[in-house]
């Protein structure tokens, strides 16, 4: 599963703040580029200014707008709404040097600056500027981009900014490069949502929303994952043991997580089944930040002899 996912050109992370979307991001890039892929670890925040958790996950020393290079085959970029303007600006204008005469007017960097959807446009331009580039032998400089999307509310705005525009500005060059994020968005060949969620009933209905939400905008929805699994150590037979003793005995403190293992169970069933997508299981581990994420991606890249992951098909 994960092989066809390194086959696109850019797999978008998606989630509910707290189920560990810019963890997952992290380690989809790390194990891609363990893998032999040239990857770009791309940040889409609501804000562009503070410190970056995305970075920090994966040691990256600066988190701006400029590509820079994490470790071989991996590097990270923090997208700005003001490159993409002028990204813009120069392949909409004769001359690169009008571009930037251009933002020096107060006038339209307040005008860019404005709106919601201008600023969205900005972060959208400037990631399909990145995925155009090509070396001098026709080869993309960063053929697969990871990209950790913002809090689900804005990732969904954002991918359903280029219908938006569209209605209001079918034609000209806004129209057209528009046009050609909302293709390139909507293309199963070249896009994967990556959906992200916790076994825990609220979470899970959070990210049934999602998908529905994805199906509307016509996004492909690849891979959903259901992150911190918690082991199950019971069979059958001894969980069914375990109750008896239970109802036996009275409260003990193995009920609570007794009672956590069958609500992650119930998650996993009830995302699979109802999920159009496979579903990938990510055990708890007992590890924090980048340490976590070199965790995660040498799970996804395991030996040939064993996969410690499980994958679920609807």
């Amino acid at each position: 599963m994960l092989e066809a996912l390194w086959d696109r050109r850019a797999l978008l992370v998606s989630g509910k703040g707290g189920v560990g979307k810019t963890t997952l991001a992290a380690a989809l890039a790390v194990a891609a580029a363990r893998a032999g892929r040239t990857v770009l670890l791309a940040e889409l925040a609501p804000e562009e200014d503070g410190p970056s958790p995305l970075a920090a996950r994966v040691g990256a020393r600066q988190a701006g707008p400029q590509v820079t290079r994490v470790r071989p085959g991996l590097h990270f970029v923090r997208l700005s709404a003001s490159e993409g303007h002028r990204h813009f600006l120069e392949r909409a204008l004769p001359a690169r040097w009008l571009a930037d005469a251009a933002l020096r007017t107060r006038a339209l960097r307040r005008f860019l600056e404005a709106g919601p959807a201008l600023r969205e446009m900005g972060l959208m331009y400037q990631l399909l500027a990145l995925l155009r580039r090509t070396r001098p032998d026709g080869r993309f400089v960063h053929p697969l981009a990871v990209v950790d999307l913002p809090a689900t509310g804005h990732a969904l705005a954002l991918a359903a900014l280029p219908q938006r525009v569209l209605s209001l500005m079918p034609g000209g060059p806004i129209g057209r490069d528009v046009r050609e994020g909302l293709d390139f968005l909507q293309d199963a060949t070249r896009t994967a949502v990556v959906l992200t969620s916790l076994p825990e009933p609220l979470p899970v209905s959070e990210a049934l929303t999602v998908a529905a939400e994805l199906r509307r905008l016509e996004l492909p929805l690849s891979t959903a994952v259901l992150n911190r699994m918690p082991e199950d150590p019971f069979t059958p037979e001894s969980r069914a043991a375990l109750r008896r003793m239970l109802a036996a005995h009275g409260p003990h403190q193995g009920w609570r997580e007794l009672e956590r293992l069958e609500r992650a169970r119930a998650a996993s069933v009830r995302l699979s089944r109802t999920l159009r997508a496979p579903l990938l299981t990510l055990p708890e581990l007992h590890a924090t930040g980048p340490a976590l994420v070199e965790a995660l991606a040498e799970g996804f890249a395991p030996p040939p002899e064993h996969a410690p992951w499980q994958e679920a098909l609807p």
